[in-house]
């Protein structure tokens, strides 16, 4: 698989409590040269990027992260304004709460109220696959489904474990029709990006995929 064609499904990451403007500025200018699929960043950052970036770069951030226990209110609040600042996408965590509590119909009344609340903005659903058993993963499926959301994504990256090709499989035999599946957390290497691409994801949260590909990337177009 072409490098360019990896990057074209990462969302380029940096989550970092502590992350500066200039790594910020550093992330965007790289997914402007490596044509990723977005940056994904804190809300906190989003309106300086759209101001200085322009409508050239695709922003994603993240809403309830990375608990996911805020209340539906907040949540929604969250993610009108961060649409108001520019995102592009939504990344919101489930509320984990309401999962281990069995409560799926607020789980899904929470999602479509998001989806609601971002309108034509992409809205991915975090369902931190790591802390659910497989009966409640397939319940977050049809949560993500009647919601409305448009992708069902495994993992913040702040759990305990990352993205599992089992729960991708999970994933593809229980969504519905239309969402798609973004695999994140622990994803470090060209072939766990490669699998994860061939195995159906249609996006992979990273924040090493431009240092390991953009050597390939630069090669690639200057055989054009």
């Amino acid at each position: 698989m072409k490098a360019s064609e990896i990057l074209s499904h990462v969302d380029h990451t940096l989550l970092s409590p502590t992350a500066t403007w200039d790594e910020m500025r550093i992330l965007a200018e790289e997914a402007l040269r490596y044509h990723t699929a977005s940056v994904c960043v804190p809300p906190a950052y989003v309106a300086r990027l759209r101001e200085t970036f322009g409508a050239t770069l695709v922003i994603c951030t993240v809403i309830g992260f990375p608990l996911g226990y805020d209340t539906t209110a907040a949540k929604c609040a969250a993610a009108r304004e961060a649409v108001e600042n520019g995102a592009d996408e939504i990344d919101a965590v489930i509320n984990r709460t309401d999962m281990k509590n069995g409560d799926f119909a607020a789980v899904t009344r929470e999602i479509t109220a998001l989806k609601k609340a971002v309108g034509d903005k992409i809205l991915k659903i975090i369902i931190e696959a790591c802390d659910l058993t497989d009966e409640e993963k397939i319940a977050a499926c049809r949560c993500v489904t009647e919601g409305g959301a448009d992708f069902i994504k495994t993992s913040t990256g702040f759990g305990k474990s990352g993205a599992t090709h089992e729960d991708v499989d999970l994933f593809r035999a229980h969504i519905g029709k239309g969402v798609r599946i973004k695999a994140a957390g622990g994803i470090r290497t060209v072939e766990d990006m490669e699998a994860y691409l061939a195995q159906g994801c249609d996006r992979i949260g990273a924040s090493a995929a431009v240092r390991l590909l953009a050597e390939h990337f630069d090669a690639e177009r200057n055989e054009k």
